[in-house]
This record gives C-alpha cells, sequence and structure tokens, in this order.
C-alpha cells in the first residue's frame, strides 16, 4: 500500500507559516472590531505635557497634538491573537489532530508568560495615561520600573537555575562562562529591551515594523538551533505584529500602546537569551539601541552641561523637528535597522556553523 511521506521540512514550514498567516489573517480580522471597542469608550491617547526630565514638553506637543484623540491599546490586538493561536494549537495536540503543542516548556513557557504579564503591565500604564493620571500620564517610572525588573528577576532565576543556562556566545569565539554573573546580564537584557521599543514606538508604524525585523531575525536564529516551536511563535507574533501594521502605518487607525511595546521588547529580550543571542542582539536591535542611547546622552547633556545634543529625543523626533516627513523617518529607520539586523543574523549563523 502506498503512503506519502511528509519530509520534515515541509512539516516545519506548515507549522511556521501556517501560525503565521493565521496570526495574520486573525489580526486582520480583530482590529477593526477592536479600533470601534477603542473608540466607544474613549480609549484615547493623551500627548503628554512633560518631557523625561520633568521639563515642559512644548516641542512634542507642537510635533503631535494633532495625534491626540487617536485609539490607543492596539497592542492588545497583538498578545491577545497570539495567545489565542497558542492556546487553540495546544487543543489541537490534546485533542489529537496535530502531533506538536505550541505550548512548550523549554521553547515558549517563558517568553508567553512575558508578553502576557508586561502586556498587562503597560494595559495598566495606558490606562494611567487616558485617565491622566500619573505626573507623567501614567504610571511614574520607579513602580514601571520595579514590576519590569521582577518579571525580569523571576525569568533569570529559571534560566539560571532552572534551566542551568551560565554561559554566552560571543560570535567567532564560542560559548564563554560567565557564571552567576548571568542573572545580571538577563535582568539588564529584559529591561532595556522593553524599554527601547517602549521610546521607540513614537511614530506611525516605526516600532511595529522594527519588531516585526528583529521578530524574524530571531525566528531564523531559532530554527538554525532546532527550535522549531519557538520560531513558529516569533512567526505568530509577526503576523500579528503584522496585521497591527496594516492599520498603523500613516495615518495611524490606533496605536500599540504601552501594553504592545512593553511585551513585545521584553519578550524579544527573553527570546534573544533562549537562543543565546545576546552578544549580537543590539544588532538585531540597533534602531531601537540609537534611539534608547539619544535620550540617555540629551538627559546627559542637559544635567551636566545645560544643554541638549538633538532638538528633540527619541532620535525620530529629532529628524521628525527637521522637517522630515513621518512616513520618511519610519521607512529610513526600517531600512537601516534591516541592513544591520541581517548583518546580527550573518554573524550569529556563521557562529553556528
Amino acid at each position: 500500500m502506498f503512503s506519502l511521506e511528509i519530509p520534515t521540512t515541509v512539516r516545519h514550514l506548515f507549522i511556521i507559516l501556517g501560525s503565521n498567516l493565521f496570526a495574520f489573517g486573525l489580526g486582520i480580522l480583530v482590529a477593526p472590531i477592536l479600533i470601534e471597542v477603542l473608540k466607544k469608550f474613549k480609549l484615547k491617547k493623551q500627548i503628554r505635557e512633560l518631557a523625561s526630565d520633568g521639563t515642559q514638553a512644548k516641542l512634542f506637543n507642537q510635533l503631535h497634538a494633532k495625534k491626540s484623540g487617536t485609539p490607543t491599546m492596539g497592542g492588545i490586538m497583538i498578545w491577545t491573537t497570539a495567545l489565542f493561536i497558542i492556546l487553540f494549537g495546544h487543543l489541537l495536540y490534546v485533542i489529537g489532530l496535530t502531533d506538536r503543542s505550541l505550548l512548550n516548556r523549554n521553547e515558549t513557557y517563558l517568553p508567553l508568560f512575558t508578553l502576557i504579564a508586561t502586556a498587562f503591565l503597560g494595559l495598566i500604564d495606558d490606562y494611567f495615561n487616558i485617565a491622566g493620571l500619573g505626573k507623567c500620564k501614567g504610571i511614574n517610572i520607579k513602580p514601571k520600573l520595579f514590576w519590569l525588573t521582577l518579571f525580569a528577576v523571576l525569568g533569570a532565576l529559571w534560566f539560571h537555575f532552572k534551566l542551568g543556562i551560565n554561559q554566552i556566545f560571543v560570535p567567532f569565539i564560542g560559548d564563554v562562562y560567565i557564571g552567576a554573573w548571568y542573572i545580571p546580564l538577563f535582568i539588564f537584557i529584559i529591561i532595556a529591551s522593553a524599554n527601547a521599543v517602549n521610546i521607540t514606538d513614537g511614530l506611525d508604524g516605526l516600532a511595529g515594523g522594527l519588531c516585526i525585523i528583529a521578530f524574524g531575525v530571531l525566528a531564523a536564529i531559532s530554527y538554525a538551533k532546532g527550535l522549531v516551536i519557538l520560531t513558529a511563535f516569533c512567526a505568530i507574533i509577526i503576523g500579528a505584529t503584522s496585521a497591527f501594521l496594516w492599520f498603523n502605518i500613516p495615518p495611524a487607525k490606533f496605536y500599540m500602546g504601552d501594553t504592545g511595546a512593553l511585551s513585545l521588547g521584553a519578550t524579544l529580550g527573553v527570546i534573544a537569551m533562549l537562543t543565546d543571542s545576546v552578544a549580537v542582539f543590539p544588532l538585531i536591535m540597533f534602531i531601537f539601541v540609537m534611539e534608547t542611547l539619544s535620550v540617555i546622552i540629551q538627559l546627559l547633556s542637559k544635567k551636566f552641561r545645560t544643554k541638549k545634543v538633538f532638538h528633540i529625543a527619541p532620535l525620530h523626533h529629532h529628524f521628525e523637528y527637521l522637517g522630515w516627513p513621518e512616513s520618511q523617518i519610519t521607512m529610513r529607520f526600517w531600512i537601516i535597522g534591516a541592513f544591520v539586523a541581517i548583518l546580527g543574523l550573518i554573524m550569529r549563523l556563521t557562529g553556528l556553523l
């Protein structure tokens, strides 16, 4: 009797591409409904009045006053879509329709926990912004940092003690043992990554597009390391974020909000640690890193030199002030981010050979 044996790579393609397309299709269907719900309940963005140093954000208000009132919390669509598909995939596995579950202790437990936990933190921050609560219309930086740190510490302890990870890969050198230093490194990566995406989320389509690039590179690294389920997880995030981006490109129908930016950033950090890609992570996150550095440089310069380096930080607002159209900044940052991220991918994969 003739039987057709499906090659492993084809099955992998079905899992990964199928998950991606399912997430994109579901997101495209859900987004318009979510936008109307956000409008109905008046969950709209409030333009911040104070800069990160406590001074009046006059330039920012001049540039973005027109965006006040646009629905926010669009990130809800991304993480709920991801959660639904992963749970649905697990259900198919339980009833015997598939031979793999998208819920995997070694590959997706921690990324999924990070995605959902930080999404709820961002959701609270978004509500504070909408309600005008807090000094800067949002959760104050200290409590937000505390909760982010708590999530990062839990993840670091799990990686180091439960999974026994105590080394990092360095391109062209190999594995480098760092022992307990892995814990503070993990904490730093998660906090930095979450805040970097949050800082970059300031122009229509900017953070969404860059997140797709970063998750795409980490998906390729995951697959090269044989982590098929983690690759599918990345593909789901890419699909859901692409659907979000469909409605977020200029003029944006809704914004990601902290519930999207914090969760995507923290999850990127966890996957970078899970795939041992921390050494090339700054390249994968190049634009995010540059945006964050621009804020740090601006704050330090204003504190110690009492003068600005940039007209306005983060960096994308500086170019906006110089007269670059918003879409031009976004697309140029996408191009630069993609080139450097691919360089990081090549360096990581070269080290795997």
